[in-house]
């Protein structure tokens, strides 16, 4: 085995293995050479991944998306302004709106350099109308259009998900009017509608207008309800550690009572014993902001998604448990388009031809009974002309006759006066 030999050593090769003193004093003189010590930048290691995620997601920034379901004047707008300290921009909603629409508003917020897009969404004439069947269906469909745009910029080819404005809902906030009794049949029937599609959390508004026990009750009788009706609302995550016992505490108190009226102090709103404002901004803010939004997109808009993509035919698998082809999906929904279009086109066609004959054989009916008319007209015409053929001839007869007359009548008063002269001269 020969020795490694670094490159600048005064030492050949050949001399060393040569001459055993040359070795001795090559080994020598390479036991006091000094040794580099390399010093480093930072700290090495993967375990810096979680600082570079924080660091990348504190310059990109953050969005959150809140839907305020709720009667007119129900406390919503007081309550966003209290939660963010912050005074939004509100423009108060008439009572006598023809239907619901949706309101959507968006913030740029900054608080110790973290950048938070905030989207406001109102139900402006929420619960306003007498026939309130179809109250919660624009409700419905904004959130559905706004997993619709995500999923358009989802499936492009060029696409850019990382600057995307994602306006899909991550909370609904449902202020539940303080009857005292039980909810609403509006109130149930639209949070049954919402509950697979966004996170639902009850509040009951105005809690100050009812006494402590009354609320108390009425808390009990709300969540005894969303139960039996299969209501499924938002529940704080109870598998992280840190968080588990205060969000297993919280998940019993819900749901939330605010007393966020506009003339009332903050000392009043963060005692405990009057309002839950307090839990709930800790709740909502501080420890569950995060999941909210993994879980609109885990859960929510991923059931969305599936139930597009099926509708459009895709599939994970084949009958035979094979994994599914995109390319053989795209052309088998390919050709079942062509054929619905041929088929269509085919149907059009023969409705065209149809309706052409139809018109063909109106038209034809409506010659033969404007030629019936012609006829009848023309015959009407004919006799009234024999008519006055006929009325002609006699007059002319009459004016003949009344000629003769006349003549004869001059040719009498003419030979009267000859006669009398001939008398008068015999």
């Amino acid at each position: 085995m020969q020795p490694f030999i670094a490159k600048g050593d005064q030492v050949a090769h050949s001399s060393v293995y040569s001459c055993p003193l040359l070795l001795l004093r090559w080994v020598e003189s390479r036991k006091t050479i000094k040794k580099r010590n390399l010093s480093l930048g930072g700290h090495v290691g993967f375990d810096s991944l979680p600082d570079q995620l924080v660091s990348k997601s504190v310059t990109q920034g953050f969005c959150f998306n809140i839907l305020c379901v709720g009667e007119t004047g129900i406390g919503k707008s007081t309550l966003m302004n209290t939660l963010f300290n912050t005074m939004f921009e509100n423009e108060e909603a008439s009572h006598y709106q023809n239907g619901v629409y949706l309101r959507p508003r968006t913030y740029d917020l900054l608080e110790s350099n973290v950048h938070l897009k905030l989207t406001i969404v109102d139900t402006v004439g929420f619960g306003d109308q007498i026939n309130k069947d179809e109250s919660y269906r624009p409700i419905v469909d904004y959130i559905d259009t706004q997993f619709e745009n995500y999923l358009q910029e989802e499936l492009k080819i060029k696409r850019s998900l990382f600057n995307y404005h994602d306006t899909r809902i991550h909370i609904c906030l449902y202020f539940i009017a303080p009857t005292g009794h039980s909810l609403k049949s509006l109130d149930l029937v639209t949070m049954k509608k919402l509950d697979s599609k966004v996170n639902i959390i009850p509040i009951i508004a105005k809690a100050d207008t009812i006494s402590k026990s009354e609320l108390h009750k009425f808390k009990i009788k709300i969540m005894s309800e969303l139960v039996s009706n299969g209501v499924q609302i938002y529940q704080f995550p109870t598998d992280d550690e840190t968080v588990s016992e205060i969000n297993a505490s919280m998940n019993v108190s819900l749901a939330f009572c605010i007393t966020c009226v506009a003339h009332l102090v903050t000392a009043a709103l963060e005692n405990e014993s009057h309002c839950d404002f307090v839990k709930l901004r800790e709740m909502l803010i501080r420890v569950n902001m995060e999941d909210l939004r993994e879980q609109t997109h885990a859960r929510h808009y991923e059931l969305y998604r599936r139930c597009k993509l099926e509708e459009m035919g895709f599939k994970d698998t084949d009958p035979d448990s094979q994994p599914f082809s995109l390319q053989e999906t795209y052309e088998a929904k390919r050709k079942e388009f062509l054929g619905d279009l041929q088929r269509k086109e085919e149907e059009m066609r023969q409705m065209f031809v149809n309706k052409v004959k139809e018109t063909e054989a109106e038209l034809k009916e409506k010659e033969r009974e404007l030629h019936d008319k012609f006829e009848q007209l023309k015959r009407m015409h004919q006799d009234e002309k024999r008519k006055v053929e006929e009325k002609r001839r006699d007059l002319e007869e009459e004016m003949n006759a009344f000629n003769r007359k006349k003549v004869a009548a001059e040719t009498l008063s003419l030979s009267q006066p000859l006669k009398k002269e001939k008398d008068k001269k015999k």
